[in-house]
């Protein structure tokens, strides 16, 4: 067994493994449907070495005719006129003496004709494609460019085909090549080959198909293992969405109930040593409550550092809170210790000072239970949820696809924002 099916198996094994510990609520099957179908598709296409490849682009560059150089058949239709093609078609082939058994091929419509209704079903589709042929008749202008770098932001693996070259002399795709480079960010490794359709001394006609070919039986396996990652990885925070959603509520009821108790003790308690010490331990105790809650799992913080954290970060929870209720709780031991010599007069204030002593720790609690959301939700793993660090390895010895999933990896730490499910 040679180290590409020892590391498809390993990964295999990962992602299987990851699923069948992932208990979903019918409410979550429902919801995520697609998703799942999509992603177990895709965990079969790893077993059985099945990667999936689009050719995609602006109308009229050669999609279609690319497309049956490498079937090596003119199955997907080509004409005269441009956009002959109105929506994708796929076809499947056998590919012999490579590790990748078999491609399926995707030729999709130009993306300049496509309807901007079906924005999100091109999404989905571009999803499931482990390698995209992004196709060009010459440098990229501005509406091929915004798709190769949205292609490049989903951390997508590119190869740019410069097709129709017998337009243009050695020096000028030379020219073409430099060009294209210089557009892409800065250590983006995209290969950027040039291909004709037509017979001439600049491109050999099998060039296309012999260059996948021997593409995917060097990375073909990373790619359908980073393909599934990314899959897994969006089903797993839709998941965690979907359950951050259904809890927000719970954690509201919590927090006001930690908030309740806190305000009574704190307003029938003269002594401020007594004070703090209490409303701390109630504080960690709802940290703790939240992340159980949450169904989250604290990775390195314990309640107690988490709360410190939250205090010293907030003035107003740290120095503002001890102030006033040192402040307060002086009024009301005055109070208490007068109250013999004032026939009871001295008591007056103590009222008023355990109200707002209690309002204040009211809301100071609601500001803690939602610092402490966040950070639960920023800094937490959920059942297990989280991306595969083991796949991440595997990916990352690939230097062919480290550029793709560099940005993949590191944008998923951006694009998720959690303040919506924030209590």
């Amino acid at each position: 067994m040679n180290s590409h099916q020892l590391k498809l198996d390993e990964s295999y094994l990962l992602f299987q493994n990851w699923w069948k510990s992932t208990e979903l609520s019918s409410y979550e099957k429902c919801v995520l449907n697609n998703e799942i179908i999509t992603f177990n598709q895709q965990l079969f296409r790893l077993k059985e070495k099945i990667i999936r490849i689009g050719v995609y682009g602006k109308t009229g560059v050669g999609k279609s005719s690319i497309s049956n150089k490498i079937l090596q058949e003119n199955f997907f239709q080509t004409g005269i006129l441009n956009g002959s093609s109105q929506s994708a078609y796929s076809k499947e082939f056998d590919l012999k003496n490579n590790f990748i058994n078999s491609v399926e091929l995707f030729d999709y419509p130009g993306f300049d004709i496509c309807n901007p209704n079906k924005s999100n079903e091109e999404l989905q589709h571009l999803r499931i494609l482990d390698l995209i042929l992004f196709a060009t008749s010459g440098d990229l202008n501005r509406q091929e460019l915004d798709k190769v770098l949205w292609l490049i932001k989903q951390g997508k693996h590119i190869i740019i085909i410069i097709n129709k070259i017998d337009t243009w002399g050695r020096e000028e795709i030379k020219i073409i090549k430099e060009n294209i480079r210089k557009k892409l960010p800065i250590n983006c490794k995209i290969p950027i080959i040039t291909y004709s359709i037509k017979d001439n001394d600049l491109c050999d006609k099998n060039k296309i198909y012999n260059y996948l070919n021997i593409t995917l039986n060097r990375i073909g396996y990373s790619l359908i293992i980073y393909n599934t990652y990314q899959l897994a990885n969006n089903l797993a925070h839709n998941i965690k969405e979907k359950r951050l959603i259904k809890r927000k509520q719970k954690a509201q009821t919590l927090i006001g109930k930690f908030a309740t108790l806190k305000a009574s003790t704190v307003a029938i308690n003269p002594l401020i040593l007594i004070d703090i010490a209490g409303s701390a331990s109630l504080d960690t105790i709802l940290i703790n409550e939240l992340s159980k809650v949450y169904g989250l799992k604290m990775k390195s913080k314990s309640a107690i550092s988490l709360l410190k954290s939250l205090s010293f970060n907030n003035i107003f929870l740290g120095i503002t809170q001890i102030g006033i209720n040192s402040s307060f709780n002086l009024i009301k031991k005055m109070s208490l210790i007068l109250a013999p010599f004032t026939s009871g007069l001295s008591l007056m204030p103590y009222g008023p000072v355990a109200i707002a002593q209690a309002a204040i720790a009211l809301h100071t609690t609601k500001i803690i239970g939602k610092l402490a959301a966040k950070e639960i939700l920023e800094s937490s793993m959920i059942n297990n949820l989280e991306p595969f660090k083991n796949i991440q390895q595997i990916i990352y010895k690939e230097p062919e696809i480290l550029c793709s999933s560099k940005f993949f990896i590191n944008s998923q730490k951006f694009k998720r924002d959690y303040s919506i499910f924030i209590p």
